[in-house]
């Protein structure tokens, strides 16, 4: 049994030595800080372990033994942050079998190869709104410990809702709703801090809410508020006294305005957000994550008279999916701080990239729409030390493009370089 061991911790000296070897990135053009929309030529990154140590001018030799990345060709960036991804599944018209025959497991193997593609589109960053607990957290600690490929997980795990509401089961026998419900529903205040903190004491980085309906719940209830103020408040406090922000899914403006009104962080969709969405916005310094191509992709899905969605989610697929673009722009006019976010799972992962031309449709520059997906998403996901721009001590998080994204925003649905954490996962 000797020779086996001795492999093993001989391979495991190999890999912790070749994690802590320096790379030098020469880069042809440079966005190291998006916030300052400043490009540098004839750049090189030197990147040591999973960090990066230091930006030099010129392509720098390299010394004798370290690895030399050419992209002197391209265009390079901080990796992209997608502030709300649902990675162990994928919506389509099997979803409702899926539910009652899926376990965690099942779930979790999704998750890797979701992950896997939401990484190679250039994400090296995410947060996970809305997944099976045991299956979320297993993938976000597998990636991070360096086992599975994907981006960087911020999980919130089981979605917070109202007994019978959005996030509630709908649509089958009673029996069969009692066998497989989700189980963070929560009725009053007290009931909703006990699922807070057993939320947070089963691993959730963040708490994710619904505040209001849903397009794609099997139930004719639309999208207005479904907390009321007493729990929407209870779930806040608690929550930021345990040190988590909160996020809530919201559509309808009464749900938007009453979580925003609790201290609610962040509002996810935002689709009928109304001046009095845009004040309380501004006055408590939250994020609005827009998810437009969730809403694009769901109004497709709508106008398809053979699609998979339910009379009910096709009613309010209609009326949610035109709506977002027009908040967005709205939100953005009057200065709102915007992350993005693509709700992906509603449109498959990998595509993310596709929220950006969207955004564009809301009135953001190119700049401004990779400002959203890097230092605004870093800050709104706490996490601007780590991830969101490229300097000394930051995660070695950065992707390639071959033509300018600044002039032509859908280069980033061609991405051929990633590297998260130091590790290369793409180089075409």
């Amino acid at each position: 049994m000797r020779r086996p061991c001795c492999v093993l911790v001989l391979m495991s000296m190999i890999c912790t030595a070749a994690a802590a070897q320096e790379t030098y990135v020469h880069a042809g053009r440079l966005l190291a800080d998006p916030a300052s929309g400043r490009v540098d030529a004839r750049r090189t990154v030197v990147v040591r372990a999973d960090r990066v140590v230091e930006i030099r001018e010129g392509f720098v030799e390299a010394p004798a033994g370290v690895a030399v990345v050419d992209l002197r060709e391209s265009f390079v960036l901080p990796g992209l942050i997608d502030s709300h991804v649902h990675l162990c599944h994928e919506n389509g018209p099997d979803d409702r079998m899926h539910r009652v025959v899926n376990t965690s497991a099942d779930w979790a193997i999704q998750g890797v190869q979701f992950a896997a593609r939401t990484l190679q589109a250039g994400f090296t960053t995410v947060a996970n709104l809305g997944d099976d607990n045991d299956a979320i957290f297993a993938l976000r600690d597998g990636i991070a410990a360096g086992t599975i490929p994907g981006p960087r997980i911020l999980a919130a795990g089981n979605v917070l809702g109202p007994h019978g509401g959005e996030g509630d089961i709908h649509g089958y026998r009673w029996d069969v709703i009692e066998a497989v419900r989700r189980p963070a529903q929560c009725s009053g205040a007290d009931d909703c801090r006990r699922l807070v903190r057993e939320q947070i004491q089963r691993g959730a980085d963040i708490i994710k809410i619904v505040a209001t309906g849903a397009v794609l719940s099997d139930m004719a209830a639309g999208v207005g508020q479904q907390f009321t103020a007493d729990e929407l408040k209870a779930i806040v406090d608690t929550a930021h006294g345990l040190g988590r922000k909160v996020t809530a899914h919201a559509h309808g403006a009464d749900g938007i305005n009453a979580a925003l009104a609790a201290g609610i962080d962040s509002i996810e969709h935002g689709s009928f957000l109304d001046a009095k969405s845009i004040e309380l916005l501004k006055a408590g310094g939250a994020y609005l994550v827009p998810t437009l191509l969730a809403g694009e992709t769901v109004k497709r899905w709508a106008m398809d008279p053979d699609g998979f969605l339910s009379p009910q989610s096709r009613a309010k697929a209609l009326q949610v999916g035109p709506k977002m673009v027009d908040a967005t722009r709205r939100a953005r006019q009057a200065g709102v701080k915007i992350a993005f976010g693509t709700d992906a799972s509603v449109a498959p992962h990998g595509t993310n990239a596709g929220e950006f031309g969207l955004m564009l449709q809301a009135g953001f520059t190119p700049l401004g729409a990779i400002q959203a997906a890097t230092v605004n998403a870093a800050d709104h996901l706490g996490l601007s030390g780590e991830v969101g721009s490229l300097a000394p001590g930051k995660a070695a998080d950065l992707i390639a493009v071959h033509g300018d994204p600044l002039q032509d925003i859908a280069e980033l649905q061609r991405v051929h370089f990633v590297m998260r954490a130091g590790r290369i996962h793409r180089n075409d």
